[in-house]
């Protein structure tokens, strides 16, 4: 009997123990967070004791979207968790061995054959596109990076080019966006001799996550022979839930210099005294359009936290932030838009205010702490 009991006490002290485990999460800022916190999966598993069934919950017992990034490997790398905390606070959070329920699609991307190779991805604020092979060289090319207005939370990527009607709002948004013979909102060209050089279109894609909540994805470019330089490179593309943001990353080769000069952009309109904001820590770029066609405003922006950045507002045709790329090391930047009749940022003043916060979220992370 005694065994009985003693073997039932330490069921009880460890099914208590067990329970009161629970993650952490701490807002260092002064303004409301509502974003991705990530786990490293194996640590995440092992310190639960748990394989890849649970449910994430709050202290309310609201449960909590999540998912298993993969980052294109066969097992999981880390837990997503789409939280949202106050400022100057913590959230506790629980984690029950019970299969959760599917979290809403969130973000998606996907090559579009039958719109000349186009590439386009988007969450529930925005979407955006990159030009692919098949349009190279027709007379409506464009060089750079699309955006398209939304002023709805559901995806509508597949539903706007199976209508083909997306130039025009039907009540979702539409794409007005013009790009043209230029960097578009937020792409790349090489910046070779002091001048801009715009690249191939890409020539391969690899889609690594494709939500719920983010969407990372990678594009390839056949290899670039400039001024004696052969030079490889890729970009990757990681989109957030309810972020206006993308997180780009550059990888470099250059096969005959250790670094590969590059110039990121973003066109301006014909207009006099364009709102243009150049800032610094970590060096960032705003732009705030006129009105185009009765179609309202587009509010774009970079953030380059790499060192050794310069702005240049010379060209006539777009604003540029020049800096260089070693080889085979990680060039991170970030681009994003907002639209003023999607009715959450309707202005100048706070699109910069914006982006100032988003800065400030990428100096003082989330703390995610495992107890």
């Amino acid at each position: 009997m005694k065994k009985i009991w003693l073997t039932i006490l330490t069921i009880t002290v460890a099914a208590h123990g067990y329970a009161q485990k629970f993650i952490q999460i701490s807002n260092p800022t002064a303004h409301n967070r509502n974003e991705l916190v990530s786990i490293p999966y194996d640590k995440f598993t092992s310190h639960f004791l748990m394989d890849s069934t649970f449910t994430i919950k709050d202290e309310k017992g609201n449960v909590l979207p999540h998912q298993l990034e993969k980052l294109g490997t066969v097992h999981p790398v880390n837990v997503l968790v789409l939280v949202n905390i106050g400022p100057k606070s913590k959230l506790k959070l629980s984690v029950d061995q019970t299969a959760s329920p599917a979290a809403e699609p969130k973000t998606f991307a996907r090559y579009v054959p039958e719109r000349f190779d186009d590439f386009a991805w988007e969450n529930d604020v925005l979407a955006f596109r990159m030009y692919g092979k098949a349009l190279e060289g027709r007379p409506d090319d464009a060089q750079g990076m699309d955006v398209w207005a939304k002023r709805t939370d559901k995806l509508v990527i597949d539903k706007w080019y199976k209508t083909e009607d997306y130039h025009k709002d039907h009540g979702e948004g539409l794409d007005y966006y013009s790009v043209g013979q230029t960097l578009g909102a937020g792409d790349i060209g090489l910046f070779i001799n002091d001048s801009l050089m715009y690249t191939k279109h890409y020539r391969r894609y690899k889609v690594l996550d494709n939500g719920p909540l983010r969407t990372t994805f990678q594009l390839e470019f056949d290899p670039e022979n400039v001024d004696g330089q052969h030079i490889i490179f890729s970009k990757r593309f990681s989109l957030d839930a309810g972020s206006n943001f993308n997180k780009i990353t550059l990888k470099f080769e250059n096969q005959n210099k250790g670094e590969t000069p590059i110039a990121i952009g973003i066109v301006k309109r014909k207009e006099e005294g364009p709102l243009l904001t150049f800032a610094k820590n970590p060096m960032s770029l705003t732009y705030w359009e006129p009105e185009i066609n009765n179609s309202g405003k587009i509010g774009v922006a970079l953030i380059v936290p790499e060192k050794g950045v310069k702005y240049s507002n010379a060209s006539p045709e777009q604003a540029l932030m020049i800096s260089k790329v070693k080889n085979k090391k990680d060039f991170i930047y970030f681009n994003g838009a907002a639209w003023n009749k999607a009715g959450k940022i309707t202005n100048e003043n706070e699109w910069n205010k914006a982006v100032e916060i988003y800065k400030e979220n990428l100096k003082h992370p989330l703390k995610t702490e495992l107890k």
